[in-house]
């Protein structure tokens, strides 16, 4: 064998795990629509209307951007990106039901809702559901080793 083949065999094995496989791209299409509707409506509102409730509107920016992580942690794949999407995934989940609960005891907390208002309800739960089957996959993906590659 060449040194050529044998650099190319090598290469070959270094390529990140990949996370979008199955179910994993049901995953990246749930997060980019959430990605597209956070965004959008934030950006809409922050412009339009950000003295009426800015925390809600900036905690609504910030959700959209954790889904952008996300997705591309999960198109990424590797063990890196794995572990980054997790700890955002836990974060997010972390924030829907922090924001959810205050929206649930104090609705004056949040004069307007955002994307985790009320666990999400103004988004079918998606996004109280979203975390939960994310960090499921993830742990369910992870890989034995520490390195970011994958073993033949």
């Amino acid at each position: 064998m060449t040194t050529t083949d044998e650099n190319a065999k090598e290469h070959s094995a270094e390529k990140p795990k990949r996370l979008i496989s199955g179910p994993g791209m049901l995953l990246v299409w749930f997060y980019g629509v959430m990605v597209v509707g956070a965004v959008s409506r934030s950006v809409y509102q922050i412009a339009t209307e950000f003295d009426r409730a800015p925390l809600a509107y900036s905690l609504s920016a910030v959700a959209g951007v954790v889904y952008g992580f996300i997705t591309y942690s999960l198109i990424r794949g590797g063990e890196t990106a794995r572990r980054a999407a997790q700890v955002c995934c836990a974060a997010e989940l972390a924030g829907v039901l922090i924001v959810g609960t205050l929206t649930v005891f104090d609705s004056s907390a949040f004069p307007d809702a955002t994307v985790w208002s009320y666990y999400g309800a103004g988004y079918i739960f998606i996004p109280v559901l979203l975390p939960l089957s994310a960090l499921y996959w993830l742990r369910k993906n992870r890989t034995t080793g520490t390195a970011d590659t994958v073993t033949p």
